[in-house]
């Protein structure tokens, strides 16, 4: 099957984002800047961050498929971060990578520098009796997990997200009838330059599944406010959701999380159900028969295979009921085959 887009992509964390001609251009001309590739090269930056030319993202992320990362960036700590951003090339692409488990990464790599936070950041910590300080690495099992040992209630819903909190903020994250937004107060992001810039909650402008972040920044910490509550409740809430995401999602699988967006006035899950969509396969990708709003790697799919499913869903969905679903999962890098132009370290 013939995908319907296959201009390669250049990384973005901004859902639906395609370049113009000028910004693929430009990136397809782009260099990281002469003095840092021997650098980045050697394996560590000057701070002891490091660095991998063409790095395998397969193992990295939920579905076990895709190609590789032209560099993969793990800062030592936030000045690093900050000093490596500051001497790429403003041109060069960065993307973020937490737990990889709402991302196809296509089988022809990611262009350009991917930044996965590592142990540095992924922390969480009482602030005050209702308040959660929190590393943009820690995972929402760590943060829901915190909250519960400090008697925090109202967090609980983050222990069936399967991500980190880079990734759920910027993408206001949700289940079980809560959302980032409703207890983010506000986060610390890195921009593209470098600089160090912390956003209080109304500047992300949230929707659904959706924030207005600063294009290429990076989110480093979050502060969290739930409400006073005993940790045996808040276990219990927790419990509760874990044992509910077990009998109804393919957990146990190679998955990504949820596909599709659910369009307004409807479950997304139920639309592909109707279209008939339940147990469909393309080569090793299949629709999951547990939960059909989940794409499973079966074993052998390529990310083309996965996505090529996704859009095979999406037609059949549309032809039956005539909406319109959209990708929740971000798909990032180049189709297999792309113009190798795009890497930027070539000359």
């Amino acid at each position: 099957m013939t995908l319907p887009d296959q201009t390669p992509f250049v990384p973005s964390e901004v859902e639906g984002y395609r370049p113009s001609e000028a910004e693929a251009s430009n990136v397809a001309g782009s260099r990281l800047r002469s003095n840092l590739v021997p650098r980045l090269r050697s394996g560590r930056t000057d701070r002891g961050g490091k660095v991998t030319e063409l790095a395998p993202l397969a193992p990295l992320v939920w579905f076990k498929s895709g190609g590789t990362a032209e560099w993969l960036f793990e800062p030592k700590d936030m000045a690093d971060l900050q000093a490596f951003l500051r001497e790429c090339d403003p041109a060069t692409p960065v993307m973020a990578l937490g737990l990889g488990s709402n991302m196809i990464v296509r089988d022809g790599g990611v262009p350009g520098v991917v930044v996965r936070l590592g142990k540095a950041f992924a922390t969480a910590r009482r602030r005050d009796e209702t308040t959660l300080d929190c590393g943009g690495g820690a995972s929402g099992i760590l943060v829901s997990s915190t909250a519960r040992d400090n008697g925090i209630a109202g967090l609980e819903f983050l222990r069936s997200i399967p991500g980190t909190v880079g990734g759920f903020v910027r993408m206001n994250g949700g289940a079980y009838g809560s959302e980032v937004r409703d207890v983010l107060i506000d986060c610390d992001v890195v921009l593209r330059s470098g600089e160090l810039l912390t956003l209080p909650v109304a500047d992300l402008h949230y929707t659904y599944r959706h924030s207005e972040l600063p294009e290429g920044a990076i989110v480093v910490a979050a502060r969290f406010r739930g409400r006073l509550g005993e940790p045996a409740a808040i276990q219990a809430e927790m419990d509760r959701i874990s044992e509910a995401r077990e009998a109804s999602q393919p957990l146990r699988s190679k998955t990504g999380g949820s596909t599709f967006k659910n369009p307004e006035g409807h479950k997304a899950w139920q639309l592909v159900d109707q279209a008939g969509c339940r147990g469909l396969q393309i080569g090793g990708a299949q629709v999951s028969e547990k939960h059909t709003n989940f794409l499973i790697n079966t074993g052998d799919a390529t990310s083309a295979d996965i996505e090529a499913l996704g859009e095979e869903v999406r037609r059949r969905v549309k032809e039956m009921s005539g909406v319109d679903l959209e990708w929740e999962i971000q798909r990032v890098g180049m189709f297999a085959g792309a113009s190798n132009k795009m890497r930027v370290g070539n000359k």
